[in-house]
């Protein structure tokens, strides 16, 4: 017994220890693989989704009143007192006085079907075209809001990597930096400098240390921001496998289309609104048509005086029928339905070229800016470049005697502010390349 009570805390043990390390676990994606977990996580994806099932709900609702209505009925009535009517005294030989009589049975109860059909209704067949556009818009809604999350995720993940960067390079200052107030310490234990050069690097050294914390508490923000554009839990832990550069190799420039708002999806949701639009000023018009249906009822009738008899004898009844009805006057209000219906198939065309202005408009200022990060990037690089040779040349200045401590922490200030400058234009230059394809229309589903 005692060898069988070991062997399962054993068993536990490894249980706990598996699941620990399962939640250990860190995800590890590149830029794709976070888009294809946000298109399957996220929560207005998903609200999609459910969105496009209810219009093929919608639709089949629809398809379902031109079927066939069937109900069923049952009653049972239990006359305590009969109703009492009054005739005239000349039926019984009274004449000018008025008998009560009583008519009817104590217990009475039926059982019934009825069916009815649709035969024709404008508005029906209306709306069954109109079902199926409003199905291809909720699927075009789908397709947006993966569009929308595909970007917030794509932009969620350069900042992560750009908050990466910059961490790197704080970290290189703070290395270098480091060495250099060790150095000068030494220098100035034996008399070669001033004790206000140490402190010159010591105050450089505080704001670097101040700033790292400031870029690990940033990088956090925007990992747990990435982590809530993709729809996963902001306490699961995630590493990006891309990097800075291997993301830049694909930043060509992307050439300039005048037709690119054919490619958007939000051209395409105003073109489909632009026929439920049309729909609607069919269905109006088709409200001036008369409406068909057929019906049809079978019923069975029981009565009598004794509850134990009521069911031994039945009377049946059977009737079918036509029901037509015809639309004579309405006010003006159908009418005015047309009327209105017409401007707003006018309201939606002066959208669509209003926004397709807009898209053009949108492509060009996407183009200018994307182009001007470009040159901003190269040109931020090159002075990185130059205030690390600066600070190069300085510390061996300083180092032979012919230079100055103002000077390295000068040079050490302009390369902190030359990095900066290049950190801000590498995320400008990643997030307009989002918004340079987003434009175009390049990022489809």
């Amino acid at each position: 017994m005692k060898y069988k009570y070991l062997s399962l805390l054993i068993c536990f043990c490894f249980a706990v220890s598996a699941k620990a390390q399962q939640a250990d676990t860190v995800a590890a994606f590149t830029l794709k693989q976070v888009i294809d977990y946000a298109q399957n996580h996220q929560v207005a994806i998903l609200n999609a989704r459910i969105d496009e099932d209810i219009a093929k709900n919608t639709v089949k609702q629809t398809i379902g009143i031109g079927l066939p209505q069937v109900s069923g009925n049952a009653n049972f009535q239990d006359f305590i007192k009969l109703p009492t009517s009054l005739l005239p005294g000349e039926f019984f030989g009274k004449p000018g006085t008025q008998i009560p009589v009583q008519f009817g049975v104590k217990y009475q109860s039926s059982l019934g079907l009825e069916l009815n059909q649709l035969l024709f209704d404008g508005s029906y067949l209306v709306g069954l075209q109109a079902s199926r556009t409003y199905k291809e818009l909720s699927n075009k809604n789908l397709t947006r809001t993966r569009i929308e999350t595909s970007v917030a995720v794509t932009k969620a993940y350069y900042s992560v990597l750009v908050s990466n960067e910059q961490l790197n390079l704080v970290d290189a200052n703070l290395s270098r930096l480091k060495k250099s107030l060790s150095d000068t310490e030494a220098m100035f234990k034996n008399g070669f400098v001033e004790k206000i050069d140490v402190d010159r690097l010591k105050v450089l050294k505080n704001n670097l240390d101040t700033e790292r914390e400031n870029v690990i508490r940033l990088l956090a923000l925007n990992v747990n921001l990435l982590k809530f554009q993709m729809g996963m839990t902001v306490n699961s832990k995630l590493t990006l496998t891309d990097s800075i550069a291997s993301l830049q190799a694909d930043l060509a420039i992307i050439a300039s289309d005048t037709t690119a708002y054919r490619n958007r999806i939000e051209y395409s949701l105003l073109e489909t609104q632009k026929k439920l639009n049309e729909f609607d000023l069919k269905r109006y018009k088709s409200q001036f048509l008369p409406s068909l249906s057929a019906f049809g009822s079978s019923s069975q009738s029981f009565q009598s005086n004794n509850f134990s008899e009521l069911f031994n004898t039945n009377f049946p009844s059977t009737i079918i029928g036509l029901r037509l009805s015809v639309p004579i006057i309405s006010g003006g209000i159908k009418l005015n339905q047309v009327r209105n219906a017409k401007l707003a198939i006018l309201k939606t065309q002066n959208n669509l070229m209003n926004l397709q202005n807009g898209i053009n408009l949108e492509v060009d200022q996407a183009q200018t800016t994307y182009l001007n990060s470009l040159k901003s990037l190269d040109n931020q690089k090159r002075n990185m470049e130059l205030a690390q040779e600066v600070l190069r040349v300085s510390k061996i200045k300083y180092e032979q005697g012919v230079g100055s401590s103002i000077e390295v922490t000068t040079a050490e200030t302009s390369l902190k502010e030359a990095q900066n400058n290049y950190i801000n234009a590498l995320y400008d230059l990643m997030i307009n390349r989002v918004n340079v394809e987003k434009a175009s229309g390049k990022i489809t589903y």
